[in-house]
């Protein structure tokens, strides 16, 4: 009998026996967050193989077993038709670095469990704006080995034929200095910088004092202003020269005629100009203007002048919006009546209606004015549109909710409304997520994987954290957490998203400065545009392998459809990032 017990004893350590992780090597087929996990908060990776049975969580040098585990039962990808299995090991709650392993397959990058664990990359995802600067210099005290001379100064940008005034007649030169590069180009975008610094903007409204404890490396972190609205000042101070001061238009970009090639920033030296005043262009500009005049005003000895310049700018931008309403970009109409050409990123709009309502609400919201409330007609159906540069109407709901309890009479008869509006999209989004693949909500749908899904991705982060600060259901913010998990590996091609964050991420994105410094690392904190079903027809770049929706992403340079960054993906990180940090803490 004795025999017996230990002959059973034997077989069953022996299906449940793992090698240790020393002779283990990393599975790519086990898809977690590979920075880590709070340690009250929910743990999953997901294991993308038909394989199931045991796991188990292993300090890094796989000398101590501390959680066991069985994978779940197989899912089936609807999007690719590959099986998923999840390891859930959320009991597990001891600070620590660990790797999670799965017999015959191999162990997990690393991560850690720990409080606070996405801090640093709050405080990356800003300092990537750092590194978008132009016209200054970025020295190595602040850069490190990015370290580059100042690049397109600005201070002589000529007015093309298509933004010509009386009085400012075509090919005289206007001032309009600082700002970021856009993305992996050299070109400055007002509608793009809208929804980017609108974003920016909400983070320090819905987070003030956790913003104003973080720390990034900048020239200006001893002043008394919190690092991120220092940041945004950078870009704020452009847009305010996109104005002109005649009759409040806003230009559209700011932009050399063709894309420049794969150099420096001070490397590249055509000539700019601004383009056509824009209605969209116009209220995005308004929006941020407003939203700014709030938030700096408390800041007025630091500041003296500028949320009353904001204010102004703001208001003089919607009446010429409202005198312009038909005034909609459109490049190829441009190209045909003046000369030069400009090819570079439109930013077009067949409608501006979604921008009259962020505008009409920013402005309501900073002036308490009702004229601007009942301006437009702020919920024309029950849709709410996930937030991106062309439809920016959910940013509306989301400033009315986060201010209202100072909303007027008027505004507050909408507000059961406006939260109605927040929490059906976030509904839409976390529904449903426990049956899909990676068991996020990311990816419930192919459609989800277009041009800068990263930021899809983010962004539906944000609405449901929108959703956990009117309700405090901690389901919204586990299902905003489970697209960070996503956005650092959780996904269907094993990436980290964010340069230098994580232990594989991109190496090549579509950034010039990044290609052109000679650094084999590229610029760090910076999202890559990520999984695009279309990339491959969209930028012809050779070496896609696949045409599965969430798996067409490709680590090269000339990648721009899958790998390129953008300052209005970095702002929903930063967002994101930081609020969770910030929520966390109440756990």
């Amino acid at each position: 009998m004795l025999r017996i017990l230990v002959a059973v004893s034997l077989f069953v350590g022996s299906l449940f026996r793992i090698e240790p992780v020393s002779a283990q090597t990393v599975s790519e087929a086990i898809r977690l967050n590979q920075i880590g996990f709070y340690p009250n908060a929910p743990k999953v990776a997901i294991i993308v193989a038909a394989t199931g049975g045991p796991f188990q969580v292993t300090t890094a040098d796989g000398r101590k077993v501390v959680y066991s585990g069985s994978l779940s039962e197989s899912r089936t990808n609807a999007i690719s038709g590959k099986t998923a299995r999840s390891a859930d090991f959320s009991a597990l709650r001891t600070p620590g670095t660990y790797v999670l392993v799965v017999p015959e397959l191999g162990k997990s990058y690393p991560f850690a469990i720990q409080a606070n664990v996405h801090q640093q990359l709050a405080a990356g995802a800003i300092k990537g704006f750092y590194y978008q600067r132009t016209a200054i210099d970025l020295p190595e005290t602040y850069a490190g080995i990015w370290h580059r001379p100042a690049g397109h100064p600005d201070t002589r940008v000529l007015i093309h034929p298509s933004a010509a005034s009386a009085t400012r007649p075509a090919g005289t030169t206007i001032s309009s200095p600082l700002g970021w590069y856009d993305a992996g180009d050299y070109n400055k975008y007002i509608v793009n910088s809208g929804i980017t610094m609108g974003t920016l903007l909400s983070v320090y409204e819905d987070f003030p004092n956790y913003c104003r404890s973080m720390a990034v490396s900048i020239p200006e972190r001893t002043n008394q202003l919190p690092d991120l609205l220092d940041e945004s000042l950078w870009n704020l101070r452009w847009m305010l020269t996109m104005q002109d001061p005649a009759d409040g238009g806003v230009y559209h970009k700011l932009t050399n005629a063709r894309f420049d090639g794969m150099v420096m920033p001070d490397k590249a030296t055509a000539d700019r100009y601004v383009v056509q005043k824009s209605v969209t262009a116009a209220l995005d500009f308004a929006a941020v203007m407003a939203q700014a005049a709030r938030v700096f005003k408390p800041f007025s000895r630091e500041l003296p002048g500028l949320a009353d310049s904001c204010s102004s700018a703001a208001i003089k931008a919607w009446q010429w919006a409202k005198q312009n309403p038909d005034a909609l970009y459109n490049q190829d109409a441009l190209n045909k009546s003046f000369e030069p050409d400009v090819v570079t990123g439109t930013y077009g709009d067949r409608s501006a209606a979604d921008e009259w309502i962020w505008a009409a609400a920013e402005l309501y919201l900073t002036t308490k004015d009702d004229t601007y409330y009942t301006a437009v007609n702020l919920f024309p159906d029950e849709n709410t549109p996930l937030p991106s540069w062309p439809m920016v109407r959910t940013l509306a709901y989301y400033s009315l909710a986060r201010l209202s309890k100072e909303l007027t009479p008027r505004g507050q008869q909408d507000l059961p409304n406006v939260k109605a509006h927040i929490l059906r999209l976030a509904d839409q989004l976390r529904q449903g997520r426990d049956k899909q693949a990676f068991q996020t909500p990311m990816g419930k749908s192919a459609s989800d994987y277009i041009w800068g899904s990263s930021a899809v991705a983010a962004n539906q982060g944000i609405a449901l954290i929108q959703a956990y600060r009117l309700t405090s259901q901690v389901e919204y913010l586990d299902a905003a957490l489970a697209n960070m998990d996503y956005l650092l590996g959780r996904n269907a091609v094993g990436y980290s998203f964010v340069t230098g964050f994580g232990s594989k991420t991109p190496l090549h994105p579509h950034h010039r400065p990044s290609v052109a410094d000679g650094i084999d690392a590229p610029v760090p904190g910076l999202l890559s545009g990520g999984t695009n079903a279309n990339a491959a027809r969209q930028d012809k770049c050779p070496g896609y392998t696949t045409t599965v929706a969430d798996e067409v992403f490709l680590d090269a340079d000339c990648s721009y459809a899958s790998n390129e960054i953008a300052i209005n993906w970095n702002a929903p990180l930063v967002y994101l990032a930081t609020a969770l940090e910030a929520l966390q803490k109440k756990r």
